[in-house]
């Protein structure tokens, strides 16, 4: 890291603690040329290479609307859409790469948007999933019913709740 005082290539790092976000680093260094100090925050940065083949940086807003998209008329808030934008973040960063295909962060969003709600997670397979026809949605239908979401999901409520 270079002071940006005296521009000399190295620093000691004197500090080190995570920042109030959770998911950066707050470094206080010092210089060992003229000894001054100062104090760099660090993140890693997760990229997502979209099908055109431009990469951005990855977006837990872009998540919600993607997703807010197959929740339309579904009883789900944008508070169940931000934990499950953050769920979706921890997963992909949690596998170690940096960079991944637009893809594969949606068929990251399945499992999580699966236990919010059914219905969206079906909207939502059968774009990424690449539903052809309607045997694909009857075999994933006949998926969930042979293993339904875990009891006291917001899925499994909404769904016991119509049974009544």
């Amino acid at each position: 890291m270079h002071c940006p005082f005296c521009r000399h290539p190295d620093s000691r790092v004197i500090d080190s603690r995570t920042a109030d976000d959770g998911l950066s680093i707050r470094r206080r260094r010092q210089c060992p040329e003229c000894g001054r100090r100062f104090t760099t925050t660090e993140t890693a940065s997760l990229t997502v290479i979209k099908r055109s083949g431009v990469v951005e940086p990855f977006s837990r807003e872009k998540v919600m609307s993607g997703v807010r998209k197959a929740c339309q008329g579904r009883p789900v808030t944008e508070a169940n859409l931000a934990v499950l934008a953050q769920q979706v973040e921890e997963s992909v960063r949690a596998s170690g790469v940096a960079q991944f295909d637009a893809n594969e962060i949606g068929l990251a969003i399945l499992p999580h948007l699966r236990e919010l709600d059914e219905v969206a997670y079906l909207r939502f397979a059968s774009v990424y999933q690449a539903f052809e026809s309607l045997a694909d949605f009857d075999a994933a239908i006949e998926e969930l019913r042979e293993h339904p979401a875990a009891p006291g999901t917001p899925s499994s409520a909404a769904s016991t709740a119509t049974q009544e």
